[in-house]
């Protein structure tokens, strides 16, 4: 019968598992055999062995009812931190992070704050037994302790403490802290050293604020992870009070030492207050539906009661905020500088904010000459901060700066030229998400004729076999699956009108057609320009080919530069900002409103989360708010962010951001159980699918490891309260306009909760690398993909002059039509510090937590998970040297290295970072 039992149980994926004496004895005490070892995992569990500080566990060994009895789990404890027969002496060990703000409030604080230190009494620590009193069945008293500062040494602090655990008191399953000083300390870890079999480490890295300031003593919990439901008795309480902090109370203005996560619509973008033309409608209604963001609370403005006023910085909770504690934030403290400092600069330097590149050899000399910068008040401060962009021309003179050249052009020069390029880039560019499979033809609108004119295409059946040259017949081609399409019709068209009033900029709806080639390359087939009837002129379109006049050439070359403008923009607003940043900030928000920092799944995601809402923030202040650097650069003016709105109502679905979901969508794969990752693709030589497919199943094993170790009895998920309120949180009020929406995954099994967390993860990981780090590559030369075509195309309702001067000098025509010199150095500028990877970035299963590194099944799953990761990059570098994948490799054609993992830093167009830091 037991045998039986145990082969049940070694059938779930994984189990927690106590030390080997304590485990081992408990469980033959209760159930006699030695046949326990057949439970353990499939995979090897190797130790750690660079981690010495083995915290305490609590083991569950769970069975369904009537297999070990009638009790559904058993739980015994580890005697690491047990005191049941005598008293323990145990130390704790406080490690603080001395930041660069901590050091200017030491002049103001510091002499205080320097007798408490040596009173001996800087933290106040209160130990927390995990069981309550089985006697009184209340919470057992606190041991408490004052640390005192027992070493400074660089940036780090140490605070001591002693302490004299007695008999009885059991685990410590929490640690809370009173800060005696005046100023915010962040504290990184706790670790409580002395007890027999090794120490226990609390992780802390947060801030906590001075008891003057908040006497509310922060809660900090040990590495152990547990569910709701397994909470130790001791700590119930404190887990749910720790929570109900995070959340508060949805009141009044946050102050910069809040850790409060709450909700609110996108309603501090526009200014009406300063300027009627800085008016923007609230994103997050049903008008205009829209991820919610964090909320602030700061007052309305008095010309709009529904818009919140801006202010110098934005609030995010204060664990959020770390540009003063981690060398990672070198990026975003150069973004910041880039758009306060820089973008100003540039302003003044360029008085003339409409003005072009007179030639293409200007635009060459931003590469090898610069643009001189008035000097800076601060001297030096553009190059401490963006060296690679500002150079000093002379000691106290005037600063430079000057652009590297992107590897693209680095490369080929005219690479941004030639038609198999602009192709190529659909596949393995900065924009791999747009282009699609034809299904239907011909090729129609969807929108009201009666408001946008004749929904049907001019790209006619006769026009298509005319430039594939009769290879084949258009139902052919479709069946063949061989006609690719970028769509920028149905999205763009509603705002031609609205935008061309605008002065200094113009707008087309746009389908861009292209056809597979034998060789397995795409190349462009047609592009049609649309404009909806306006006043009383009729809507205009036109369709242009590559031809072989000089006029067709040039007039090919207009409508590309359209194009690219397009997919620009909607690489920009949607593609990377909406489904990633924005989408993501509601995960993060309810993640910890309702996931306490103990569980198991709250630990999986953090390190996914980190410096998001930070970001996020800073784009709200001035890259997406209106008049930033969006609006004022991009094809859709004022109206940018309300086309990613558009975009969210029309396209997003959480259940389509899992990527072999998206390319199923597209057209671009079908299901194939048969074929390698359950998908056979439509172009097998798709870079950014080939790879992007290895690290999404990579991320899944993973993550699978990771919840069936946790959960290996499948009800445990849809009765984890915790995870259930976070869920639910995500659509109903991070989600809120799509709320009501069929398609929102369930969350009742394990396997539902792998895909629901692999997909968050691939959506902050590699979604965002394939993205984001490409923009300088890509886009640092603007006329490869430039974010704004100025002036209409010359045969769209044109003078007799303007036509005539387009015949005389077609190329002038072309940089009239691309961005104007301040337009592209911003953008440029803004791009070069996107790309950048920090010194000390977080990778994609390159740093193992130390909540991870205690448990040795994790242990386990981590090194499998860092060791395929470090495989992908083997398969990728053998893929970039292959010549018959000729959408990777080739002449002068930079190999796709975006989702390579691992980075070094700076500007490399590879690396895929844990979360979305920049």
């Amino acid at each position: 019968m037991m045998n039986s039992q145990l082969q049940k149980l070694n059938h779930a994926p994984s189990y927690s598992l106590l030390p080997k004496s304590s485990i081992h004895t408990n469980y033959l005490i209760r159930h006699g055999g030695p046949s326990l070892i057949n439970t353990l995992p499939p995979h090897p569990v190797r130790q750690n062995h660079n981690n010495k500080k083995n915290s305490s566990s609590c083991v569950v060994i769970r069975a369904s009812s009537g297999e070990l009895g009638s009790s559904a789990s058993v739980t015994t404890t580890a005697t690491t931190t047990l005191t049941e027969n005598k008293p323990v002496s145990v130390k704790a060990v406080v490690t603080v992070q001395v930041t660069a703000g901590e050091l200017l409030s030491s002049i103001v604080n510091g002499p205080l704050d320097g007798f408490t230190d040596l009173l001996g009494k800087s933290l106040l620590l209160e130990l927390v037994s995990a069981e309550l009193d089985p006697k009184t069945g209340l919470e057992k008293d606190r041991i408490k302790g004052y640390a005192h500062k027992a070493s400074h040494k660089d940036d780090e602090v140490i605070y001591e403490s002693n302490f004299t655990i007695p008999a009885g008191f059991g685990a410590v399953g929490a640690i809370e802290v009173e800060n005696e000083h005046h100023k915010e300390i962040f504290i990184k870890t706790i670790d409580l050293q002395g007890f027999p079999n090794g120490s226990v480490n609390v992780p802390c890295n947060s801030w906590v604020q001075p008891k003057f300031d908040n006497p509310q003593k922060r809660i900090f919990f040990t590495n152990k992870s547990y569910i709701p439901s397994e909470t130790p008795s001791g700590l119930k309480r404190l887990r749910e009070l720790e929570l109900e902090n995070l959340r508060g109370n949805g009141e009044g203005e946050r102050k910069t030492s809040d850790r409060i996560y709450d909700y609110d619509t996108y309603n501090d973008l526009g200014d009406p207050d300063s300027k009627d033309e800085l008016a923007r409608p609230v994103l997050g209604s049903k008008e205009h539906p829209y991820p919610r963001r964090c909320r602030t609370g700061r007052p309305r403005t008095k010309t709009d009661p529904l818009s919140e006023t801006r202010s110098s910085s934005v609030y995010v909770p204060r664990d959020e905020e770390f540009s003063e504690v981690k060398e990672l934030t070198f990026s975003t403290k150069a973004l910041k500088s880039v758009l306060h400092a820089l973008v100003p600069s540039l302003e003044t330097a360029l008085i003339n904010p409409d003005l072009g590149f007179p030639y293409f050899r200007a635009i060459d000399s931003l590469f090898n000459e610069g643009v001189t910068l008035p000097k800076p008040k601060t001297g030096g401060f553009f190059q401490t901060i963006i060296p690679r962009l500002v150079k000093t021309i002379t000691e106290g003179g005037d600063d430079l700066l000057l652009f590297e050249i992107p590897e693209i052009i680095d490369r080929d020069k005219f690479s941004w030229f030639r038609d198999e390029e602009f192709s190529r880039q659909t596949l393995a560019g900065l924009n791999p998400y747009s282009i699609q499979l034809v299904t239907e033809w011909p090729l129609k609108s969807k929108l009201d004729p009666e408001i946008y004119g004749p929904p049907e295409s001019l790209i006619t059946t006769e026009l298509v076999e005319k430039e594939i040259k009769g290879s084949m017949t258009v139902d052919e081609a479709l069946k063949r699956k061989k006609m690719f399409i970028l769509d920028y019709h149905d999205l763009y068209l509603p705002y031609v009108n609205k935008v061309r009033e605008i002065e200094g900029t113009t707008l087309y709806g746009s389908r861009t057609l292209l056809f597979l080639t034998e060789d397995g390359t795409l190349r462009p087939v047609a592009i049609e320009l649309t404009r909806p009837p306006v006043g009383d002129k009729p809507q205009w379109k036109q369709v242009f080919t590559p031809t072989w006049d000089a006029t067709g050439c040039w007039l090919w070359r207009l409508a590309k530069a359209h194009v690219c403008a397009h997919d620009a923009g909607y690489h920009q607003l949607v593609i990377h900002w909406l489904r990633t940043h924005c989408a993501t900030e509601p995960y993060i928000i309810a993640a910890n409103r309702q996931l306490s920092a103990m569980h198991p799944i709250y630990r999986l995601l953090h390190p996914h989360f980190r410096y998001t809402m930070e970001i996020n923030a800073l784009a709200r202040e001035s890259l997406i708010n209106a008049g930033g650097v969006i609006e004022s650069s991009f094809s859709p003016a004022k109206y940018s962010i309300e086309l990613s709105s558009a975009a969210y109502d029309q396209l997003w679905r959480f259940d389509m951001e899992a990527l072999p979901a998206d390319l199923i969508r597209r057209g671009m794969a079908v299901e194939d159980p048969t074929a390698e990752h359950g998908l056979k693709l439509t172009i097998e030589d798709y870079p950014f699918a080939n790879d992007g497919l290895i690290l999404w199943d990579v991320i899944k094993e993973w993550v699978g490891d990771y919840v069936n170790h946790y959960y290996p009895d499948p009800t445990l998920v849809e009765s984890d309260t915790e995870l259930q309120g976070w869920w639910t949180e995500v659509r109903t009020k991070g989600h809120a306009d799509k709320k009501d929406e069929p398609w929102w995954p369930v969350l009742k099994t394990p396997e539902n909760l792998i895909h629901i967390l692999t997909t968050i993860i691939w959506v902050t990981a590699g979604h965002h690398a394939a993205v984001n780090f490409g923009q300088y590559m890509y886009a640092g030369y603007f006329p490869n993909k430039p974010t704004i075509a100025r002036t209409n195309m010359p045969t769209e309702d044109p003078s007799e002059e303007f036509f005539n001067n387009f015949l005389k000098k077609p190329e002038m025509a072309l940089l009239m039509c691309f961005p104007s010199q301040i337009q592209a150095t911003k953008v440029m500028a803004v791009l070069d510090v996107l790309s950048n990877h920090s010194p000390d970035e977080e990778y994609l299963g390159g740093k193992l937590e130390s909540s991870w590194a205690e448990n040795p099944v994790i242990n386990a799953a981590f090194e499998r998970f860092n060791g395929n990761l470090k495989r992908l990059e083997g398969i990728i570098d053998e893929r970039n040297t292959n010549l018959k994948l000729k959408n990777r490799v080739g002449a002068g054609v930079v190999p796709y290295e975006l989702l390579k993992p691992f980075s070094t830093p700076g500007v490399t167009g590879m690396g895929v970072p844990n979360s979305i830091s920049i």
